[in-house]
């Protein structure tokens, strides 16, 4: 055998040996790849966002502002109506105490479309109607007390310096909607409060 054979032989010996260790280190990697994979899938990591398990659900500041909102878009809406009518009519518009006197003087004439709007917004079931502005009243005071029905009679003087503020506002006593209105919420102030249960297993 001539020495060049020897060498070629031994080359490939070592060209062989060589090749099997990286095979073997390639596959030891890709095994520790695979288990620190498997491994990092079973390791807890603390969420930082609960909205799934919240959707839906509102804070007490969240729900205060969006009734906020609600209600002072219509009032600007029926306070668009009322400028348009008195500037149609020569009336200008001052302060907000003054559109109010304005309407319980009944001085002015309404336009179809301005009447067809007001008809259908205190209609029974309309947004400004006894039930839906009730509704509307109790839903604020339970937002501002997070449901706090010991805090009932707080929220309940609250709606009664409030009315008699607009009623000062109106300047004189206000309409029978508003009469029924202020009615209705005293009723369900009182379902609130329990005052009406309460009644009933008194007399019992």
């Amino acid at each position: 055998m001539s020495v060049n054979s020897v060498n070629n032989v031994n080359s490939s010996a070592v060209y062989n040996s060589t090749s099997v260790q990286q095979n073997t280190q390639a596959a030891e990697k890709t095994d520790t790849s695979k288990n620190a994979a498997e491994n990092k899938g079973v390791v807890y990591e603390k969420g930082t966002s609960s909205s799934s398990s919240t959707k839906g659900i509102y804070s007490k500041d969240e729900i205060v502002a969006r009734l906020k909102k609600d209600a002072e878009a219509r009032t600007s809406q029926m306070r668009s109506l009322v400028e348009k009518m008195m500037t149609s009519q020569g009336k200008k518009i001052g302060q907000a105490d003054d559109m109010w006197k304005f309407l319980a003087s009944g001085k002015f004439t309404v336009s179809a479309d301005v009447k067809a709007q007001a008809q259908a917004d205190i209609a029974d079931d309309g947004y400004w109607g006894v039930e839906q502005t009730s509704d509307r009243i109790l839903e604020f005071a339970k937002a501002l007390t997070g449901g706090d029905s010991s805090k009932a009679e707080e929220m309940r003087a609250a709606f009664e310096k409030g009315f008699k503020a607009a009623t000062g506002a109106w300047g004189s006593k206000l309409p029978d909607i508003s009469q029924r209105t202020y009615q209705a919420v005293m009723d369900k102030f009182d379902d609130w409060a329990g005052v009406k249960k309460a009644e009933t297993e008194t007399e019992a």
